[in-house]
């Protein structure tokens, strides 16, 4: 067998050094555990980063993957092929969106969404194509997507950005409406709640009035549910715990595949706009992996996996506060069902994410005094006691 060490050894030699690898030799997955290449086991609050949303390896996905690598796992979208379709489905019946379009990625799917908003200004609204979007948020990596990325830190090497966008802060729609240039701006991209950003929650009103100001001025209200949605805070999709939102746009990717390297842009009527030639995919849609997004989406709505995200992201939240009372330099625990951070007076989130691992659970740190959780949904509550319980030993020992 491979030892873990030969492994690293090729991924230094070979691979490009663009990520900062923990120790592990990730080899396989179970539920809400990993295993690595040495046999240990670890409890895994990161899911792929939010992707895993019915955890490691599920039955139904793993199913559904075999079944459609045995038929045929690759078309060009000029042919019909079936595994989209219930996918699309799924997504178009329980949401407020009518028409879907499958990509590979979060970016790619911001990326369409962006397309849409330009075609929109350039019929609509006299050649309008400037996008506002907020400050501490994340659309993704290519050159267009860090520009509408608003941290300074993942567009400083790649100026000048590609024109388009404008950042203002989060949670306050007085800015976007000053942001807003009639002729020039063609819609607002936001997040329900910012996951990259720090797990930064709007207030109950925010998303709402910006749709109204949006739908004032004839410009798109498009929402990026690429780390929100399939279920990860508490409903199918996020915007559905704000009352009387509804996307012009929404964006969807992570989760969506359950692995699978899976994104979609969807639309409303009104604004599907883009025509034959406009957009296109080579691997986009393909059967492979919307198979493997219709199995998880099927799994999500018809066991009900996001009630019981916010249920359970509740017992966790009430879990981290109690620890919050007992750690002094825990400032603050904020999250919307299992998409949660904590807030720390110390930048020691690289400490306490290294000193988890050597516990046997992995976590993540989205800034210098902050960690994030963001579970598979069907995590149980001993699962989250036993994450306590780790993280309350390494607060401990922090406190001293």
């Amino acid at each position: 067998m491979t030892s873990s060490a030969e492994y690293k050894a090729l991924e230094s030699k070979y691979y490009m050094q663009v990520v900062n690898r923990m120790p592990p030799v990730l080899i396989r997955g179970e539920g809400t555990r990993v295993f690595d290449n040495d046999g240990i086991s670890y409890l895994d609050f990161t899911a792929g980063w939010a992707v895993l949303n019915i955890g490691h390896n599920h039955p139904a996905v793993t199913e559904a993957i075999r079944d459609q690598a045995g038929k045929i796992l690759q078309m060009s979208n000029l042919f019909y092929t079936t595994p989209q379709l219930p996918l699309a489905k799924i997504i178009v019946d329980n949401s407020h969106v009518d028409r879907v379009f499958f990509c590979n990625s979060g970016a790619e799917a911001n990326e369409g969404a962006c397309k849409v908003a330009r075609k929109w200004g350039k019929l609509k609204l006299d050649g309008a194509y400037e996008i506002i979007t907020t400050l501490d948020s994340f659309h993704g990596r290519t050159q267009a997507m860090m520009a509408a990325t608003g941290q300074p830190h993942y567009q400083d090497n790649w100026k000048p950005l590609m024109p388009g966008f404008v950042n203002v802060p989060y949670n306050d729609v007085q800015a976007i409406k000053n942001a807003y240039v009639k002729g020039k701006t063609c819609a607002v991209l936001i997040e329900p709640v910012q996951g990259e950003g720090g797990v930064n929650i709007p207030s109950d009103k925010y998303l709402k009035e910006i749709m109204d100001f949006c739908h004032q001025e004839n410009i798109l209200f498009m929402l990026d549910e690429v780390q929100t949605g399939m279920g990860r805070i508490g409903t199918l999709f996020g915007y559905q715990q704000f009352s009387g939102v509804e996307p012009d746009v929404m964006t969807l990717a992570k989760a969506l595949g359950s692995g699978a390297p899976l994104g979609a842009f969807t639309t409303k009527e009104f604004c599907s706009v883009l025509e034959p030639g406009d957009h296109g995919s080579t691997f986009g849609g393909n059967a492979l992996t919307t198979a493997a997004g219709a199995a998880a989406a099927k799994v999500l709505v018809e066991e009900n996996i996001p009630s019981l995200a916010n249920e359970t992201g509740a017992y966790f939240q009430g879990k981290l506060k109690a620890l919050s009372e007992k750690h002094g330099f825990i400032s603050e625990v904020r999250g919307m069902g299992l998409l949660i951070a904590i807030e720390m007076s110390k930048e020691i989130s690289g400490t306490i994410v290294s000193a988890a691992l050597q516990k046997g659970l992995l976590i993540n740190a989205v800034r210098p005094n902050m960690i994030r959780f963001m579970p598979p949904l069907n995590v149980s509550k001993g699962e989250i006691d036993e994450a306590v319980e780790i993280l309350d030993q390494i607060f401990t020992e922090s406190d001293n």
